[in-house]
């Protein structure tokens, strides 16, 4: 089945590169028995891959459940999943099938995997390893045969890393990694997804149809959507209800918009706040003309200080300043090309406080490349290594970063 026939089955919208790809892997790895980590924001759609996956494998004909495992207590998760024996417990009045027991033979989706408890991790591993589980309360091994598709909106490596997850329980699930991509690196989706919930909703409430205007259309394009594909859809359905005048302007649309109160989730530009789509080379050539002004203010600073006497002092100290401003500067690229050099010449009168100042200048390296290097070896190392931080100092996409650093070599 091509991706096509998958998008009209499953009533998927969109034609991004990246939900087609997310696709292709999912139509892929659904003939398999082996694990699949979904990975993706809150609202971006994961549940409906792991439907993909089942309704395309070979399991297709057997139970399919669906488990919130951040929705169970811990107290009770693994009487869920595994069941337990009569007296296991307070209140375990009867013996009770677990989940792994019921879809025998079909497919578990687990939802939010990374909320699972440390001790219920180390079930789900024997499991998905052995096929064989242990009630609670019990002593007898029992067998299943249950696909495991798993998802979760965090960063599981960095949980890994924080001792909140299983380091072999995450290698053993992210067999295939499936990422979903989140609304706002669909945006070519965004108005097509808009005008179906529009439909949809107006159909549903029999009111007449919504249309938005130029500027309106901009908006949504624009808008982060941290909620993504849910909020999305909710917004639609308030606009469907709501709004007497069908045609909605920007204005309109910006009361169904929340606003954070540093403005990240604004869909327009602020005056403090930096465009989050600025490309890399705007952002460069903003550095360096930054640098560049900087470079000039110092400059003059010291040719007022050598002009209005501020060498008067002893000829040492006033020196070890000039050096040490010089110094202080950090010129892009780590060239330090811009030389201001004290001179104390022998004069008629013997007097060392007569000093004579030349500033020599040599043009400073403008190589992109370098600045660019320069600027990712530093938001690393500011935050200690941490790509995805980095990134966003850097104003760039993580995706971009990984290929920056491997393109310089870094």
């Amino acid at each position: 089945m091509d991706i096509q026939e998958i998008k009209q089955r499953f009533g998927i919208i969109g034609n991004s590169p990246l939900l087609n790809r997310a696709i292709n892997i999912a139509n892929q790895v659904a003939p398999t028995d082996i694990s699949v980590l979904i990975t993706g924001e809150s609202g971006s759609g994961k549940e409906v891959f792991s439907h993909i996956i089942h309704q395309m494998s070979p399991r297709k004909h057997g139970p399919f459940i669906a488990v919130n495992c951040g929705a169970i207590p811990e107290g009770t998760i693994d009487s869920e999943l595994f069941g337990h024996e009569k007296g296991a417990y307070t209140g375990a009045v009867g013996e009770r099938k677990g989940y792994f027991e019921t879809v025998n033979g079909g497919t578990i989706f687990l939802d939010e995997i990374a909320e699972m408890p440390l001790g219920t991790q180390a079930r789900l591993l024997r499991v998905l390893e052995s096929g064989q589980y242990i009630r609670v309360g019990s002593s007898k091994v029992e067998k299943t045969n249950v696909r495991v598709i798993a998802a979760t909106n965090v960063d599981v490596y960095e949980a890994v890393r924080n001792g909140k997850f299983r380091e072999d329980l995450y290698y053993r699930l992210n067999t295939v990694p499936l990422r979903i991509p989140p609304l706002r690196e669909r945006k070519e989706d965004i108005y097509l997804l808009f005008r179906k919930f529009t439909s949809d909703f107006t159909d549903k409430y029999r009111t007449p149809p919504i249309q938005l205007d130029e500027e309106a259309q901009q908006v949504i394009i624009n808008y982060s959507w941290p909620g993504n594909v849910r909020q999305l859809k909710n917004m639609a359905e308030q606009l469907a209800v709501l709004e007497r005048d069908r045609i909605i302007t920007a204005q309109t649309l910006l009361n169904y918009i929340p606003h954070e109160a540093n403005g990240r989730n604004l869909p327009m530009r602020l005056d403090n706040q930096p465009k989050e789509d600025f490309s890399e080379r705007d952002i460069l050539y903003k550095v360096l003309f930054d640098m560049k002004r900087d470079m000039i203010e110092l400059k003059k600073l010291v040719a007022e200080i050598i002009e209005h006497g501020g060498v008067t002092s002893n000829y040492a100290n006033h020196k070890q300043t000039l050096n040490q401003l010089y110094h202080d500067i950090e010129l892009p690229g780590g060239n330090q090309d811009t030389q201001f050099t004290l001179q104390q010449p022998v004069n008629s009168n013997n007097d060392p406080y007569n000093i004579t100042h030349e500033a020599e200048e040599v043009e400073e390296s403008l190589s992109l490349i370098e600045k660019e290097s320069d600027l990712i070896r530093k938001a690393l190392k500011k935050h200690k290594g941490k790509r995805k931080l980095a990134a966003n100092e850097l104003g760039i996409s993580e995706r971009t970063l990984y290929r920056k650093i491997k393109e310089l070599d870094l």
